[in-house]
């Protein structure tokens, strides 16, 4: 995927203001809309004005695209990275994947969601009440909160326009509260933490999605814990009961005799916890200690004359 300079496309300055951004838009709109423009290529060039202005007039998507288009070049190999938006405060106003497809791929890929809905009631007097509308936010959360449960501090980054009619970022902290159990892909509702609502109407609520950091020793599959398990050739060969920490606690794990790298074992309900708890799979690794001493290296070449074995044999039955 190719990175796309929406500034260069419209032709405006990185701090352009939103009143530039409009101008600069109308101008070429005029040159490029193919019901009027004589240029070959006008409704291509047209399809990617809208996008550009799609992207730097929404305040929310201007800054989600600064923050992720540092250093990048136009038409420079583009991946976003894991959980690029983390943080970024959304309203509930995105667009729809249908919508989000009249554009490139590289629109849908950053700003392809689903459109929140929006609830407007008649009141009394024929005045109008609208609910707030729910923003949403993504969370990093390290991987024993979803054991122990924990009280956080989020730091959450909302874009608005200040007088000067350039995007800024405004931060809020929020203390949330982390239930036991939390998984990847969950939403924590925060009740009235949304955009303020119309009237005498509630506030939207605040959705935190959850993702977990990167652990240095466990993947995470939905509740399923995945570790590479390190293990002496002897315990591999001999068997052995070897006890793994977890993120809270640990548990003994028996390994079979003539356990081989590669083999997968399965102890259930030790994953994070739940209704249903996820599992723990080890994947065993044998691990060689290094020949670096005399009495090692002799150790290896009594075990080479002895031991009747060919690990290659099977390729050549």
């Amino acid at each position: 995927m190719e990175f796309k300079d929406y500034y260069q496309i419209l032709g405006v300055r990185r701090d352009a203001t939103a009143e530039e951004i409009k101008k600069a838009f109308r101008k070429l709109a005029r040159k490029y809309h193919p019901d009027v423009s004589k240029e070959v290529n006008a409704e291509a060039r047209m399809q990617e004005l809208n996008e550009a202005n799609a992207v730097l007039s929404d305040p929310e998507k201007r800054a989600a695209y600064d923050q992720l288009g540092l250093g990048y070049q136009p038409g420079q190999e583009f991946q976003p990275p894991p959980d690029w938006d983390a943080g970024f405060e959304f309203s509930g106003q995105g667009l729809s994947p249908g919508e989000a497809g009249d554009f490139s791929d590289f629109f849908a890929e950053l700003f392809g969601r689903t459109r929140a809905a929006h609830r407007f009631n008649a009141g009394q007097h024929g005045h109008f009440q609208a609910r707030g509308e729910d923003h949403h936010a993504k969370v990093l959360l390290d991987l024993e909160d979803a054991f122990s449960g924990a009280t956080r501090q989020i730091s959450l980054r909302a874009p608005r326009i200040d007088a000067q009619g350039r995007v800024v970022l405004e931060r809020r902290t929020l203390n949330v509260k982390i239930p036991q159990g939390v998984h990847a892909g969950q939403v924590i509702r925060l009740a009235g933490q949304g955009a303020p609502g119309i009237g005498s109407a509630p506030a939207g609520d605040l959705m935190l999605e959850v993702r977990f950091r990167p652990h240095p020793r466990f993947r995470v599959q939905g509740r399923d814990l995945h570790l590479t398990l390190p293990v002496a050739p002897w315990e591999a060969a001999l068997g052995t009961v070897v006890t793994v920490d977890l993120p809270q606690g640990s548990v003994k794990v028996r390994i079979p005799e003539g356990a081989q790298s590669g083999r997968q074992l399965r102890v259930r309900g030790k994953g994070i916890p739940g209704a249903q708890a996820g599992d723990l799979l080890l994947d065993i690794q044998v691990v060689l200690p290094s020949a670096d001493t005399a009495r090692a290296r002799a150790l290896y070449e009594t075990m080479a004359r002895e031991l009747a074995f060919d690990p290659r044999q099977e390729g050549r039955d």
